[in-house]
């Protein structure tokens, strides 16, 4: 048996303290509260009201961002607010203290020695600057506090962004950054890169770089910054916010602060002279235009129309967000050294302007590699984590042919047409065909490649976000059909089972292929984890075939589909071995239902679960309902009525959770279902789930015989609710029937309340009311419209 890694290795945080209560530091606090740690929010005191009112309207205002911060709002409550002249006396007992106060190294210093007597001597404390020395940080500090200091740099917004930089000064002690490490990645999510203290360490100081030689060759090729966009987004791998747009929600004010500490020091910087912000957008800074914040930036809403800054105008025009035809035929091309050669050769602008955008990349990217990362996997993470693209820089320019685009940038350093005259470094044209390889990624600083980190914590990511080219061991096959496959990976006697399916969708072929395999595991395995090797857990079943059956009149076929949907949720519950549910991102319809029937289900914090038929115009019928009623019989045998109202709500109005919390608030998961917030350890910790239940004897439950339910009269009670929402125009008829139906299922149908049923009798409403409703017109006209738009269709 393996051992069980311990998830922050000599790092215990218990309390921790946010100093800064501005958009970062209140956003830091409500992701430590997501994952239980206590935490105080600090900031000035206020003028007027409570002494710590910063700090609690900060708190206040957690609640209505979008995207949450919290992952739970009820979490609010939580957070404690302070003020620096009342409260530094909670600083004695915590653990953790992150700075999250603005870019001023004096203010930030001035804050360190007023806290510093208050800290006890084991107290870790970071900086959350985006760019000031931690080093310079650092002397502030009683020099036997030093050791315990370092800088921690979250993304925003923290909760969602990957990426943390963790940098160490001279002094830091080693296992203090060890640990840190450890309660970055498993406590709280994160992908932790180690970055060298220079000015906006890896992330700013590659991606701000990006975009301000994306903004100097827009400038280069005149095209207007909705173009730009269109090139700059999906198209070339990077989130939909592409350039401009992304300028605009981070603040145009922001960016250019950032560019201004760029420029104040990096002054020995071969690109110096670029850092600056172009005219335009000191311009719209002036005007007060500071992007989403304001209303307007580089984008603006007038009335239904998106319209983006026309700088030859300068006013605004309706926004024309799509590439020429030949740049996009060139994007759409799959072989990225095909891709880059035709970008490099042809005479479109949008072309030269992509090809001299990345190739400036590249050569910054390169040129600066040893005094700013220990290797370019660094880098690219930085870039992917931090930034949202879908490959790094160096990872791009190695997919593109190595030798190849290192032999076109150097055609252009030497023709001056790149964006500063500097050398390539020594070891980009040494032969090379990239930078990761088998043996690693490389570091320029050592002059050698270096494998990935061997710190205990990377142990539980069985399957870590790969680098290119990385290949993980894919396991051993038990047992596949066209639908499922059962696999082992090592020799702990748990099997996976994986969908193979688009989306993860449950046709046919998955819903036999997990009965078989259940029967499989119980003859060869301790135990099975349903995990997909790929999100989304599961986006529910496959409406195309469902429609296909109710368009052509073959009833019975779909009554068929409608029981063996039902028998694979009670095969998964009713499994000898125990199964447990791995989810991750959506894990809609029949994909809910297969986690509330698994002996436990072990989510990831961003797991969004809801059963969503309602919005088809169809109710859960894959044992979801009746699972519903089950537990609403086990909270309160006496009326389970009042378990229902909360999840009756749920599944009419098709909620889905913001989180794997907010599904337990919503009655989707169970108490004792486990929620772990990195993604990429989310396998292993289901597989000791796993194992631990078969280890301490794991037996399904009994089957329900004698269910007590809320009967007609509950039933009318949720009638009533219906009739006055109808009447004030909030839902539909059809809405009202589809509610009504699933009113009767959750209080087991038209018998006396407090009547004693069985599974199979819940099931049997479930059932009927869902192939009565999958056969009226308007049902079928949300189906095929939600198949066609992706929409629900209100009708």
């Amino acid at each position: 048996m393996t051992a069980v890694l311990p998830p922050a290795s000599a790092l215990r945080i218990r309390k921790a303290a946010v100093l800064g209560a501005g958009v970062m530091g209140a956003q830091i606090a409500a992701h430590l509260t997501n994952a239980d740690v206590e935490t105080v929010l600090f900031d000035l005191p206020a003028k007027d009201g409570p002494k710590s009112g910063i700090a609690l309207k900060a708190i206040e205002n957690l609640k209505k961002l979008s995207p949450a911060p919290l992952a739970d709002k009820d979490r609010a409550a939580a957070i404690i607010p302070a003020n620096y002249e009342d409260d530094l006396e909670h600083l004695k007992d915590v653990d953790l203290v992150i700075e999250a106060i603005a870019e001023r190294m004096d203010w930030k210093l001035d804050l360190y020695k007023k806290i510093a007597p208050h800290l006890s001597k084991t107290a870790i404390i970071a900086s959350n600057t985006s760019g000031l020395s931690i080093n310079g940080l650092a002397e502030a500090l009683p020099e036997d506090m030093r050791h315990r200091f370092s800088g921690v740099h979250f993304f925003n917004p923290p909760r969602y962004m990957h990426l943390v930089e963790l940098i160490p000064t001279k002094l830091t002690d080693g296992n203090v950054l060890a640990g840190l490490e450890a309660f970055l990645t498993t406590t709280l999510g994160k992908g932790v890169v180690i970055a060298k203290d220079t000015p906006n360490f890896i992330g700013n100081r590659i991606g701000v770089f990006s975009m301000l030689a994306t903004m100097h060759h827009t400038e280069q090729f005149k095209l207007g910054f909705d173009t730009v966009d269109a090139l700059t987004g999906p198209a070339v791998g990077r989130p939909k916010s592409a350039t401009y747009r992304t300028a605009d929600v981070v603040g145009l004010d922001t960016m250019a602060h950032v560019i201004k500490t760029m420029a104040d020091t990096l002054a020995d910087d071969p690109w110096h002279q670029y850092f600056k912000p172009p005219v335009w957008l000191q311009g719209l800074i002036d005007q007060g235009a500071l992007g989403q914040k304001t209303g307007a930036g580089f984008y603006r809403k007038a009335g239904k129309d998106i319209v983006v800054l026309d700088v030859g105008k300068r006013d605004y025009r309706v926004s024309e967000q799509k590439p020429s035809d030949e740049v996009a035929a060139i994007l759409a091309i799959k072989d990225p050294a095909e891709k880059f050669g035709k970008l490099r050769a042809s005479a479109d602008p949008q072309a030269q302007f992509l090809w001299a955008s990345f190739r400036d990349l590249f050569h910054y990217s390169a040129y600066h590699l040893a005094d700013i990362a220990d290797t370019a996997r660094d880098v690219d993470f930085a870039i992917r984590w931090g930034y949202g693209w879908k490959l790094g820089p160096f990872e791009t320019w190695q997919a593109a042919g190595w030798q190849q685009v290192t032999g076109w940038i150097a055609e252009d350093i030497a023709a001056g047409k790149a964006m500063s005259t500097a050398p390539l470094p020594a070891w980009v044209t040494d032969g090379r065909t990239g930078v990761h390889g088998k043996a690693g990624s490389y570091s320029a600083s050592a002059k050698t490649d270096k494998p990935r980190s061997q710190h205990p914590v990377y142990a539980r990511q069985l399957f870590p976000d790969p680098i290119l080219g990385e290949k993980f061991d894919q396991g051993t096959t038990v047992w596949e059909n066209d639908g499922v496959r059962l696999w082992t990976l090592g020799d702990d006697g748990v099997g996976i089972l994986s969908f193979k399916t688009k989306m993860n969708t449950v046709n046919d072929h998955v819903l036999d292929g997990i009965q078989h395999a259940i029967g499989v595991a119980e003859e060869k395995l301790k135990a099975v984890v349903l995990w997909q090797t790929s999100e989304p857990f599961s986006a529910g079943a496959d409406l195309k075939g469902a429609l296909g059956l109710l368009q052509s009149g073959n009833i019975d076929a779909f009554k068929s589909m409608v029981a063996n949907f039902q028998r694979t949720s009670m095969r998964i519950k009713q499994s000898l071995v125990p199964v447990v549910a791995a989810v991750r991102g959506l894990a809609l319809g029949g994909g809910c239902e297969f986690q509330m029937h698994s002996a436990r289900t072990v989510a990831a914090l961003e797991s969004y679960i809801g059963l969503v038929e309602a919005g088809v115009g169809l109710l859960p019928a894959g044992a979801g309902l009746k699972e519903l009623a089950i537990r609403a019989a086990k909270a309160n045998p006496e009326d389970p009525f009042e378990a229902l109202k909360k999840v009756f709500e749920t599944v009419a109005m098709a909620k889905v959770s913001g989180s794997a919390l907010e599904a337990k608030q919503l009655g989707l998961l169970r108490d004792s279902d486990v929620v772990v917030f990195n993604n990429y350890e989310l396998l292993y910790v289901a597989k000791q789930v796993a194992r631990s239940l078969a280890e301490s004897g794991w037996r399904p439950p009994m089957p329900a015989r004698a269910i007590p339910v809320a009967g007609d009269v509950g039933a009318a009670t949720f009638h009533a609710s219906l009739t006055n929402m109808q009447a004030g125009y909030f839902v539909s008829e059809h809405d009202v029937e589809i509610a009504l139906r699933i009113a009767d299922t959750l209080c087991g149908g038209k018998i006396e309340r407090g009547s004693l049923v069985d599974e199979e009798w819940l099931l049997a409403l479930e059932r009927k009311h869902f192939v009565e409703l999958a056969q009226t017109e308007k049902t079928q006209a949300r189906i095929a419209h939600t198949m066609t738009t992706g929409k629900p269709l209100r009708n």
